[in-house]
């Protein structure tokens, strides 16, 4: 694993940042948590690598207000094309 950064997703939308926070501090320090709003999905960064894949190996299909969660290492943010389109 390269990254402390991990992908959560099937996250119920009422799933708060503070329980990703409790969720992933029992696999060490939490840096940040990031939920996208009502996207169900959400970043949480750990403090190094290490944590990160416990994190990871421990809660990729567990479950969390009854879904079954999907935990993976982030992907870095590509650069989006341009999408507006041109009217003539």
């Amino acid at each position: 694993m390269q990254s402390s950064k991990l992908y959560v997703g099937n996250l119920s939308y009422s799933t708060t940042d503070e329980q990703l926070e409790k969720l992933f501090s029992a696999y060490g320090q939490v840096k940040s948590v990031s939920i996208i709003g009502n996207k169900g999905f959400g970043f949480v960064e750990m403090t190094n690598t290490t944590e990160a894949e416990k994190a990871k190996d421990a809660l990729d299909g567990s479950d969390l207000e009854g879904r079954s969660i999907r935990v993976n290492e982030a992907r870095p943010q590509s650069s989006r094309p341009n999408r507006s389109f041109r009217r003539y």
